[in-house]
């Protein structure tokens, strides 16, 4: 039995990916980018700060973290608090020490609610980065537009009214977006999004808008808190993966992001914070190292496109 031709044709095939939302390439194939200072590997913390309300919704998805029991789930619900209310000021400790500046994606929630947590990240010079509403503001395309658009508009509104601050950056909850999201985020005049995982290096969307690098991988949310490694283990992870960016660009004189996730309620632990500190002291004190906010790689690279 012969296949029908029209079985293989497809009118979006092309080059990398069936879409054009960025047109694809490969990282050795492009122009050489380098960091201030010539530096080779840019080293993006970016912290998750999320307000999970105590009932979870399910469209168009439960975000990863949420509660789980039958409800009220105040295990979970005072474990993901803690990270907001004690375990986060230790990472900022931890920032303050080797003088890191880093991105905190943050829920307008958070905003609102813990105003001296937002004042302590500004004061440490970090960047304030759109994090939707909660943590039940989830994106997907199972959502109608005018849900999609009345969600960002109201998470950015509050969150600028509640900061001070006009955001530059997005990040979705579980990196999540539909396929109108991009270009709603460059309506309200964003400049970057750091949901995807398929480069390490930024590029460009079609509409104009940045994709800063990010790691499912490499997150403590993956590493500690679902494949259950230790946070020493999850430290080393990130070492290795810094030594090979670091190798390889030196070899293809081309730099290199390495993305590194953090969630207070996992990392700010009095049993795991030592390692995220011996941690951000040893990449800090690396020649190749530069510590930098979502923007500033983003304005960094767009400088020499």
């Amino acid at each position: 039995m012969s296949l029908d031709p029209s079985y293989t044709q497809y009118p979006h095939r092309g080059e990398g990916y069936d879409h054009d939302l960025y047109e694809w390439s490969n990282i050795h194939a492009r122009e050489p980018v380098r960091w201030p200072g010539d530096k080779s590997v840019a080293v993006s913390v970016m912290v998750n700060l999320g307000y999970f309300p105590i009932t979870p919704e399910d469209k168009p998805f439960r975000a990863p973290g949420h509660m789980v029991t039958p409800y009220p789930d105040y295990r979970h619900y005072t474990v993901r608090d803690y990270g907001n209310r004690v375990a986060v000021f230790r990472i900022l400790d931890a920032f303050a020490g080797p003088g890191i500046t880093a991105s905190f994606a943050i829920n307008a929630a958070v905003a609102e609610r813990y105003p001296e947590l937002i004042e302590a990240v500004k004061a440490g010079g970090h960047e304030i980065v759109a994090h939707s509403t909660d943590m039940n503001g989830t994106i997907a395309s199972s959502i109608c537009e005018e849900e999609e658009r009345a969600l960002i508009a109201d998470a950015l509104s509050r969150l600028e009214m509640a900061a001070g601050v006009k955001p530059s950056g997005w990040h979705s909850i579980a990196r999540s977006q539909s396929f109108r999201t991009l270009d709603i985020l460059k309506e309200h005049g964003l400049s970057w999004c750091a949901d995807w995982v398929n480069d390490e290096l930024p590029y460009r969307f079609s509409n104009g808008l940045v994709a800063l690098p990010s790691s499912v991988d490499l997150s403590d949310q993956q590493i500690v808190a679902a494949q259950q490694h230790s946070a020493e283990a999850w430290a080393q992870m990130m070492r290795d993966a810094f030594d090979w960016l670091a190798q390889e660009a030196a070899e293809q004189s081309s730099a290199r992001v390495l993305p590194m996730q953090l969630t207070p309620y996992i990392m700010g632990q009095p049993f795991r914070i030592e390692a995220l500190e011996e941690l951000l002291g040893d990449l800090a004190g690396r020649t190749e190292a530069w510590f930098a906010t979502g923007s500033q790689i983003v304005g960094a690279w767009e400088q020499q496109q």
